[in-house]
């Protein structure tokens, strides 16, 4: 191969990462005071974005996911200006609904976190508008997850 494919090749290859790394991955600023202490407003986390529909690693307990905005409360900034709510997952499919959330439960017949759904919570509660208003939340609401915090 010659120098000029070479420098082509790699120039194609790189941007295709790049394309990749984009579609999975975000970077985004939280804003309100819901997920303190652990989070605060300004913190910049790395999202793995999920896909509806598509296989790969499920939101786990305890994860912190990003939501599409299911009512009021804080936000973050995404994408240049998509509003979307940042909470952490308290329970999710097949857990059992936590003591205090057993109205959650009860709406539905059930005892467990039901398939497709899960618990979500901020961890400031005095702060934080969440599950406790809105009930749980489908998982198709889910935008990603946060794999960790960029600024300490």
């Amino acid at each position: 191969m010659t120098p000029v494919l070479l420098v082509l090749l790699a120039t194609a290859l790189s941007a295709a990462a790049v394309t990749a790394v984009r579609r999975t991955l975000r970077v985004v600023e939280v804003q309100g005071e819901s997920m303190e202490p652990g989070l605060w407003p300004g913190d910049r986390v790395l999202v793995r974005r999920l896909r509806p529909g598509r296989s790969g690693r499920r939101v786990r307990r305890g994860d912190i996911v990003v939501i599409s905005r299911v009512g009021p409360g804080e936000g973050i900034v995404l994408d240049g200006g998509t509003n979307l709510v940042i909470k952490r997952a308290a329970a999710v499919a097949g857990d059992p609904i936590p003591p205090g959330f057993e109205a959650l439960g009860e709406a539905l017949g059930e005892v467990h976190v039901p398939p497709g759904r899960l618990l979500v919570l901020g961890d400031n509660p005095s702060r934080s508008t969440d599950s406790r208003q809105w009930g749980l939340l489908p998982e198709s609401r889910i935008a990603g997850v946060v794999l960790r915090r960029l600024n300490a």
